[in-house]
Parts: structure tokens; sequence; C-alpha cells
């Protein structure tokens, strides 16, 4: 047995099978509250009509506006080879994504070794991503409401326990809602004292990206863990990056990682 494998299994989120990442948060309603909703509605649609049909019965009738827009122009088109012209393979991120999706993954370090959590081929299947949250059964009819379509991931192994695992969720092609509200989520766990404690810090060229350092995990007779995390989207496609070692890790070790994801997308 080797050092690593000596290490606990403190609670934490990781990115392994043996300490699944978080849940993503369940959007609900109280019934009284859509019941009070619904009764308002009613009496606000009755009451208002009753009044707007005693104001206008005492105006006086206007004509309406002429059905035709004479003053709207119709734009000339674009002289000929003036017209727009769509955006290279390389550079349409649409284009890239619905190919080998495998192919955007950051590539691992010279001299990393590769881990088994990745698998083979660099796939992880749907319900297997959805066993690495706390509750896998509502993660994954979560995951299938928000049109999860695949999961490609890298993972790697430096120096004597660091880990490293970039992941790459696609949702359903040309929609960024599943891939926001899954990072949405995940980033609104970061501030709670189980997680990083903080709001992170921006990933420079996101408009919604940010990377966390956590706070050191100390327990008598056990060896310190350390974390770091990413969480970004671009398009349909939700990144998720982790970090852990025994030793420190540094806001520059998972923030020039983070961005090198980036530019891949």
């Amino acid at each position: 047995m080797n050092d690593e494998e000596n290490i606990p299994d403190q609670g934490r989120t990781t990115p392994d099978d043996t300490a699944p990442a978080p849940a993503a948060r369940p959007r609900r309603r109280g019934l009284r509250t859509l019941g009070l909703i619904a009764v308002a509605a009613v009496i606000g649609l009755v009451g208002g009509t009753a009044v707007g049909y005693g104001i206008q019965a005492q105006r006086e009738p206007t004509a309406l506006p002429p059905l035709n827009q004479p003053g709207l122009v119709q734009p000339k088109p674009l002289p000929k080879g003036q017209e727009a012209k769509p955006l290279p393979a390389s550079e349409d991120l649409r284009t890239k994504a619905q190919g080998d999706l495998r192919k955007l993954l950051v590539p691992k370090p010279a001299g990393a070794k590769k881990d088994g959590y990745a698998g083979d081929d660099g796939w992880m299947n749907v319900p297997e991503f959805a066993s690495m949250f706390d509750e896998p059964g509502g993660a994954l009819d979560h995951q299938l409401d928000l049109g999860v379509r695949r999961v490609a991931v890298a993972s790697w192994a430096t120096g004597e326990h660091r880990r490293t695992e970039v992941r790459l969720i696609q949702y359903r092609a040309n929609d960024t809602l599943g891939a926001r509200e899954f990072v949405e989520d995940q980033q609104g766990y970061m501030p709670d004292e189980d997680f990083a404690e903080s709001e992170g810090r921006e990933l420079k060229g996101s408009s919604n990206g940010r990377y966390y350092v956590f706070p050191v995990e100390r327990e008598a007779g056990y060896m310190d863990m350390y974390e770091a995390r990413a969480y970004f989207y671009r398009g349909d496609v939700a990144v998720e990056i982790f970090i852990v070692d025994t030793k420190k890790i540094s806001e520059n070790d998972i923030r020039s990682l983070a961005e090198r994801q980036l530019g891949r997308l």
C-alpha cells in the first residue's frame, strides 16, 4: 500500500468516486405560495377588467391607425462580394463542440501520469457522472432535465499525491441554459463552510467563470488535504476542474489550468 492510499476520505467532495461532487440544487416552490399567486391573479384580472371597461365606456371613439407603415424602409441587400461570411469551423464553438468533445480537453502536462479515474477512452457516461453527486438518483433526474448529452474527462497525477481532473459536460446542442444552470448551481455552493468559504476569483477571459482555493483541511492522525476548483461554461459546454493534493495548491495553479482549458474552447 502506498502513501496515497492512506489518505482518508474526509467528507469533502473530490473528483474520484469515493467522494462525490455536490448535487445541483433543486428548484422548489411552496404550494401555499403558488395558491396565493393564483388567487391574486384571478382577483386582479376580474377587478382590472371591470375598472377598465368603465373607463373605456366614457371615452369618445378614436380612429384606428392605418395597417401599413409607410415610414418603414426595408434595408437593401449588401453588394455582391460584401455579404457576411460564416465563421470558419476552427472559430465556431458550435461546430467545434459537435465533433469529438475529447479533443477540446486540455492536454495533460509533460511528465504527468494518467490515472484510472478518467477511464480508458476519455468518456464518462451520464449515470457515472451522476454517481459523483451526494444523491445520485436525484442528480441523474436533474441532469436529464437540464438536457445533459455527454461528458468528456481527462485526469492525471503529478508529484506524490496531486491529482487533477477536468470535465467537459455538454448539454442540448446550441442551448446554453443547461450549462449555465449547472455552473451557477455549483458556484453557489462554494461560499459554504464545507467548500471554499469564499466567492472565489473571476476567471480572465470569461464572463461567468470563477476559480477557488479551499482552506486546508486538517485532522489529527491524517495528512493535510488541499483542494482547488474552477467552474465556467462556453456555449452548451460546462467545465469543472478539480485539483487535490496533500501540499498547498497556489491560485496560479488552478487559474492557469482554467485559462488553458478556456482557450481550448
